[in-house]
């Protein structure tokens, strides 16, 4: 199954001239690319998909999805891959 996982951006920056992110999934961190989503601020939720910010979402949208999937224990992978990044 595939998921769109949504995460806070809490920094952007420019690598090789592309848009990139540290984005915050509730504690873990990752390295996102932001080129799809040109206009993305700090503080802005945004939902993921292996590693592409695909949209930016309000922040009830993004909790209310982080919670869904923390309940269905969708989240592992997040915390699995955690040491990669």
């Amino acid at each position: 199954m595939c998921l769109a996982v949504p995460g806070r951006v809490t920094d952007t920056y420019r690598e090789h001239d592309v848009l990139m992110g540290r984005v915050d999934f509730g504690g873990v961190f990752k390295r996102i690319c932001l080129e799809h989503v040109p206009q993305v601020q700090h503080g802005d939720y945004v939902l993921v998909h292996v590693g592409f910010a695909l949209s930016i979402v309000d922040e009830a949208e993004a909790k209310q999805v982080f919670a869904f999937l923390s309940a269905m224990n969708e989240l592992g992978e997040l915390e699995e891959d955690a040491e990669l990044d």
